[in-house]
């Protein structure tokens, strides 16, 4: 079978996807997606159509079926080579026929094959998942519909082989997408916001708990689109049971009654007002080529890298004394700043921040296995506990080989990630830190990433908690089987899921709780939640489909771990997968059309269709980049040798997940790259090393904009210019540095300061009524690193401190209380 390698350019084939439907509909924190892919073969032969596409990580594909005129075929759930053996051998036969099935490397990346649509002939595809929708700093609910597929980097030798991905500019994407949303809760929905533009919002009821949205009509394929839910009152712990199948065995997971617990632990005061000392804290930062790319997509935006080191600076400053600390970046091959974790000091803190202020997107592809490995390496510090921070675009094709490593190192550390961009792999992000005990944060849209990180900060800072146990107390003749993995990390405010089976009947009054304890800085802890066990109305089989996808996961990983007992545990998944109908990487939908009807003639012809991708590997690429001789790269000779593509092939037999390794691209000449495009350039580049690894490695300090320029240093934020003078003992010292960053002159400052204060100490409190009078919209980014220069202050003796804010107020113009500042 031929492999082909490398993101595939435009061609003037026609596409048989002509539109995306997507129905919402959120109860509370859990969200049903129905999909409807509308197909149309205009060409005079039959078509196969492949569309590879992605979903959430944790979503429980859960219905298929097709629609052909008024024929209506519900796909099955099969073992996935039965599928594919039944698919191959319709199409052989001249039927119709569908398969659904997910990539065995990603959770996330899911193929559909279209198979034998005669010419002229429509065909109307229904795919359904049910997920969890994951709560935000400020008590949104994401939900997150990804448009955006990148395509994976698979590093060179990691097992198996990826998805194959056809992809172009958003500008070229030949379907439309519509999007409606309904909301509804016990508590009034507030306001939904997104990324994307919306219809404004309807309301079904007076008291607001019911509401509509949509998407606004021409919607752009250029970002994911995400919907924030907000509700009005905080979130609650709440427990819902469903009732089970009455067609499904009792005893069965289907059969059996199911309950789904959230809880949001509250945590002592006195416990979260102090903040840790100590721990061991380990950054490592993706600098592949596609870090660096606009944030946000839009042209001459702040790019990933650039925002990552800004983050760098702020992590860095807000650093507690007495912790250590390491920073690893990683592409093609990764680097370290220290041979290992060193103490936080003032030296340390410089060498790390000079370092950081060169690190540039320039080092190929996105080989993250090999640093994370390297990490686990090194010997823990007694009593520092240690805590990774990940930091990438979440391109990488080895998924589960990643998570699986994190989980196996689990005990020894806590993993905090972040998405960073447009595609980014949800099942990578989310399952870095739920296997590795920390929290995931995306950072999509407009979004800044330096809040997000700070507040994972703060939970890093928290203690950890330990020895976490649930118990629960039901009547007498009914008994729990807990489906979920034992809960290994909790977090104030953060929502813990928990999924089990009820089996049994009692005669007693209906009520049942559940209890987890869990020990937080030595302090015995416990959130009870007390619930009815009848079951709620109109669920549905959502809580049901949820819990299997739960243990499905779970089992896959069993599976990835126990080599003897790999054949018994695979066939367990199988089973859950059929009889749940929720898909998994071992089984797949299938439908074929079997009515009675003329076998389709003709030969068949193979057609992906093109998913949106930020980026394109093609000659234009190469001219976008020769185009920069004239500014900073000296010779770009050499590319030319890099080989000619494959070229499509008919379809041979075997499934679309079986066919393609993905390579890394350079990724951020947009202009060059569409200007050539939409000029007829067809060719392509392809290769066992990507573009952008061979740019990386010989040209290491070349970075371009989105008009082929180099980026230019544009004048530094305010907030961060007054943050990058602050010492690591949490002082600012006073210097012409900090008077231009307060906006004066050094004689002001100095004339302005109290007789018998001495400069650090002016100086610092300068700082802290910056802070507090004209950044307070940016709180969150700064409030570690002040709490450390309130520390230092209250250790300085004999400290004017009413003196100093009145005088700083009148230097400043403005009217920061003292207490404010926490002195």
């Amino acid at each position: 079978m031929m492999n082909r390698c490398g993101l595939l350019t435009v061609n003037k084939e026609p596409v048989p996807l002509k539109s995306i439907e997507v129905e919402l509909e959120v109860r509370d924190h859990v969200a049903t997606v129905v999909s409807t892919l509308n197909y149309e073969n205009k060409e005079d032969k039959p078509v196969e159509a492949v569309f590879v596409f992605p979903l959430p990580g944790d979503a429980a594909v859960c219905h298929f079926s097709a629609k052909l005129g008024q024929t209506q075929i519900v796909a099955e759930v099969k073992e996935k080579q039965e599928a594919r053996e039944e698919y191959d051998d319709a199409l052989s036969s001249g039927q119709q026929a569908f398969l659904l099935e997910e990539s065995q490397q990603s959770p996330d990346i899911f193929s559909l094959s279209v198979g034998s649509l005669p010419p002229g002939e429509s065909a109307s595809i229904r795919l359904e998942y049910v997920t969890e929708l994951a709560v935000q700093a400020d008590d949104g609910l994401r939900f997150s519909l990804p448009a955006v597929l990148n395509p994976r980097y698979q590093p060179q030798g990691s097992e198996g082989s990826s998805v194959q991905v056809t992809s172009v500019p958003a500008s070229l994407v030949p379907y439309s997408l519509s999007l409606s949303a309904r909301v509804s809760s016990a508590r009034p929905v507030s306001k939904v916001e997104s990324s994307c533009s919306l219809d404004p919002l309807q309301y079904l009821n007076t008291d607001q708990t019911q509401a509509t949205i949509k998407l606004s009509a021409g919607h752009k394929f250029d970002r994911d689109v995400e919907l924030l839910i907000y509700y009005k009152d905080a979130h609650q712990p709440t427990a819902v049971v469903e009732a089970g199948q009455a067609s499904a065995k009792q005893g069965s997971l289907m059969g059996d009654p199911v309950v789904m617990v959230s809880l949001y632990p509250e945590f002592p005061q006195s416990v979260m007002s102090t903040v840790a000392s100590r721990g061991e804290f380990v950054f490592l930062l993706d600098r592949s080529g596609s870090m660096g790319c606009s944030l946000n997509n839009r042209e001459h935006g702040e790019t990933r890298i650039s925002s990552a080191r800004d983050t760098l600076l702020l992590l860095l400053k807000s650093l507690p004394m007495g912790c250590y600390f390491n920073i690893y970046s990683f592409g093609s091959s990764f680097e370290h700043i220290f041979p290992k974790s060193v103490e936080y000091s003032q030296q340390t803190m410089e060498e790390a921040l000079k370092k950081v202020e060169e690190m540039d997107a320039n080092l190929g592809g996105t080989e993250i296995l090999m640093p994370i490995r390297h990490i686990y390496s090194q010997p823990c510090i007694p009593n520092q506990p240690r805590q990774l921070f990940v930091f990438t675009d979440g391109e990488v094709g080895n998924t589960k080989e990643v998570v699986d490593l994190v989980k196996r190192n689990s005990g020894s550390h806590r993993c905090f990630s972040f998405g960073i961009g447009e595609g980014a792999s949800s099942a990578l992000i989310n399952g870095l830190a739920k296997e590795g005990g920390g929290h995931a944060q995306f950072i999509t849209g407009t979004d800044r990433m330096q809040p997000k990180v700070m507040q994972s900060l703060r939970f890093a800072l928290q203690p950890a908690v330990v020895d976490v146990s649930v118990t629960w107390d039901l009547p007498k003749g009914v008994s729990v089987t807990a489906l979920s993995p034992p809960i290994t990390a909790l977090f104030q405010g953060q929502r813990s899921l928990i999924y089990a089976q009820l089996t049994g009947q009692s005669s007693e009054p209906a009520e049942g709780s559940v209890t987890v304890k869990y020990s937080l800085a030595g302090h015995p802890s416990q959130n009870q939640l007390n619930f009815s066990l009848k079951p709620a109305e109109d669920t549905g089989s959502t809580v049901h489909r949820l819990a299997a996808r739960t243990l499905i996961r779970s089992l896959e990983m069993e599976e990835r771990e126990k080599r003897e007992e790999k054949d018994g545990v695979k066939k367990k998944v199988v089973e859950l997968s059929v009889q749940s109908g929720v898909s998994s990487s071992f089984t797949a939908f299938i439908a074929v059309n079997k009515t009675d009807g003329e076998a389709i003639q003709g030969p068949l012809l193979r057609r992906n269709i093109q998913t949106l991708s930020m980026y394109l590997l093609s000659a234009a690429a190469l001219a976008g980049v020769r185009a920069c001789k004239r500014r900073r790269c000296t010779t770009m000779q050499g590319f030319s040798a890099l080989p000619p593509p494959a070229q499509p092939h008919l379809r041979a037999g075997g499934s679309p997940l079986e066919q393609q390794e993905l390579v890394s691209q350079m990724k951020c000449l947009r202009k060059p790259v569409m200007s050539l495009i939409n000029a007829g350039a067809k060719s392509r580049l392809s290769g066992r090393h990507s573009f952008e690894q061979q740019l990386g490695s010989r040209y290491p300090d070349v970075s371009l904009n989105d008009d082929g320029a180099t980026a230019s240093q544009s004048p530094r934020d305010p907030l961060l210019q007054l943050v990058s003078l602050q010492k690591a003992s949490g002082c600012w010292q006073l210097d012409p540095a900090l008077a231009a960053a307060l906006g004066k002159t050094s004689e002001e400052v100095e004339k302005s300061k109290p007789a018998l204060v001495n400069n650090e100490g002016w100086a610092t409190i300068l700082a802290l009524i910056w802070l507090h009078g004209f950044k307070m919209d940016a709180k969150e980014e700064w409030e570690l690193l002040a709490m450390k220069a309130v520390s230092w202050l209250r250790a300085q003796n004999a400290l004017r401190v009413t003196d100093c804010v009145d005088a700083g107020n009148a230097l400043l113009g403005s009217s920061v209380q003292k207490d404010a500042l926490g002195l």
